[in-house]
């Protein structure tokens, strides 16, 4: 269970204001497979639309660190070493989760673990270049027909997804090779505190607009 923090101001749970703090809507699963979040220094600043934080915080196997070379860091260091690990990432060589051919993590001999980068495309790439100890790892992609309900924000194309929403996306898929054994009333509850984080902007942006309205 994580622990939860909040002062007047800010909740250093979830990491964003105290007023809109999004904790009581996490619903927290654990999952056989560790999940590690590499988020962006800039990514650590987005406390309005983050998605990383919330991730964190709804999957109990899971670490998030923050940085860009992560080539010295002990901790992950560790992980790649006692772990099967590889990088969510949809390079040319990557292994399809959605291949009916898949069966990398079905065989695979020690505990596995999923490393996410939680930052823009551009930012995603000096983090693998930069950080030699991923140099190693598979990359793990997925094909989704879904359009990401990230509405306050601009996706790079219609196919990209949001931290949160391609970490359930890649969730349900170890479901269905059987890695995974997550009731479906936890996969579809563990977008909660997205959801309702992008409700809340969005009655905010509303209010802006009629307030802009009424005193002109």
């Amino acid at each position: 269970m994580k622990t939860l923090y909040c002062d007047r101001k800010k909740c250093y749970t979830c990491y964003r204001p105290k007023s809109s703090c999004m904790c009581e809507y996490v619903h927290t699963i654990k999952t056989n497979t560790k999940f590690v979040i590499l988020m962006h220094p800039k990514e650590f600043k987005k406390v309005k639309n983050g998605t990383g934080h919330l991730t964190n915080l709804a999957l109990e196997n899971s670490e998030l660190f923050v940085g860009i070379d992560f080539t010295h860091h002990k901790q992950i260091n560790e992980i790649i070493s006692e772990y099967e690990s590889f990088v969510l990432y949809p390079s040319k060589n990557a292994v399809n989760l959605s291949s009916a051919t898949f069966d990398t993590f079905t065989h695979a001999k020690k505990n596995r673990a999923i490393f996410i980068i939680d930052s823009t495309w551009a930012c995603s790439v000096k983090i693998l270049r930069e950080s030699k100890n991923l140099h190693s790892l598979k990359h793990l992609s997925f094909e989704s027909t879904k359009l990401s309900q990230f509405k306050i924000k601009e996706q790079p194309a219609e196919y990209c997804l949001s931290t949160i929403e391609s970490t359930l996306e890649v969730i349900a898929l170890l479901n269905a090779w059987h890695v995974e054994n997550i009731e479906q009333n936890d996969l579809d509850m563990f977008l909660n505190p997205f959801n309702k984080m992008i409700e809340y902007q969005l009655a905010r942006i509303d209010s802006s607009v009629c307030n802009s309205v009424r005193f002109k």
